[in-house]
């Protein structure tokens, strides 16, 4: 399989974005914002750090507003080449100048919103095709927060009732499909979405559950490798060891059990490697102590 250039950045939402009411609000300062926050991580993986970003605001049912608030986040940044695409429509997306945007920026960013949206307005259309070409073969970036980030699995969350560890209450539908065998989930510990995030893994044993808390994310870098950046908590649910479940069996609406379902909790410098299903304790060490041990081979 192929092993992508680019990086994703998915971010569980409401990521801080450095205005003065939300800094007021926050235990963290001003310079902790500059120092540690996840739009600053953003900036400091561009393999340019002058390329543009471009905020693509189709989830969010105020873009004008949604895409301004990132555009004057970043420039707190000292990045003021940063740029909003507005599309809102399957004929928007036929347009070739945000194709031609897309080509020549160093990163996206999806807002969130509504991950329906995104899947419907964006799959199986060429300016996806052009974003998946560019992550592969290029060194770029794609971000997105919250239904920006749940979108980027070929599985995607889609919406659930109150009631999820009951049978069929989770739905699901594909997503854009920037990273596979994986499904997004935002808001997580908030909004207490462990339930649903068990269903679609016991649903789907073969893919890993990732709920992200808010102002916190991952980066995932070859496909494969996941760092845990931002303030809170990354949950990693693992299926593939499941010995028992009543899914297959149960009619709809009854509950469902599930056996041997494991989960990590991922902090801010803990790591994931999705190919061996392995937590790291320190993402740094672990992959500086492997080059080491090759350099002394």
């Amino acid at each position: 399989m192929d092993i992508p250039r680019g990086k994703l950045i998915a971010i569980g939402g409401a990521v801080n974005k450095g205005n003065e009411e939300e800094l007021e609000s926050s235990e963290q300062s001003n310079s902790d914002f500059f120092e540690l926050g996840i739009l600053a991580r953003m900036l400091k993986e561009l393999h340019d750090p002058g390329s543009r970003i471009e905020i693509i605001t189709t989830a969010s049912e105020i873009p004008e507003e949604t895409g301004q608030r990132y555009i004057d986040a970043f420039e707190r940044l000292d990045h003021s080449n940063t740029d909003v695409i507005h599309i809102q429509s399957r004929e928007d997306v036929d347009n070739p100048e945000y194709a031609a945007r897309i080509f020549t920026a160093g990163a996206i960013l999806f807002t969130g919103g509504n991950q329906l949206r995104l899947s419907s307005i964006f799959g199986g259309t060429k300016l996806n095709e052009v974003t998946h070409k560019k992550y592969m073969q290029e060194d770029f970036i794609i971000a997105g927060t919250s239904a920006g980030a749940m979108a980027m699995s070929n599985i995607m969350i889609q919406g659930s009732s109150s009631v999820a560890l009951l049978k069929n209450e989770v739905k699901i539908s594909s997503g854009l499909g920037f990273i596979r065998d994986v499904t997004i989930d935002s808001h997580f510990v908030k909004r207490g979405r462990f339930s649903r995030l068990f269903q679609t893994v016991a649903t789907n044993p073969a893919c890993v559950g990732i709920g992200l808390g808010e102002d916190t994310g991952l980066l995932i870098t070859e496909g494969n490798k996941m760092e845990a950046i931002g303030t809170g908590l990354v949950i990693i649910v693992d299926g593939q060891n499941i010995q028992h479940s009543n899914i297959a069996a149960v009619p709809d609406n009854e509950p469902i059990s599930i056996e041997n379902l494991v989960v990590h909790i991922l902090v801010k410098g803990n790591g994931y490697i999705l190919s061996e299903r392995k937590f790291l304790g320190s993402y740094f060490d672990y992959f500086t102590m492997g080059i080491e041990n090759l350099n002394n081979e």
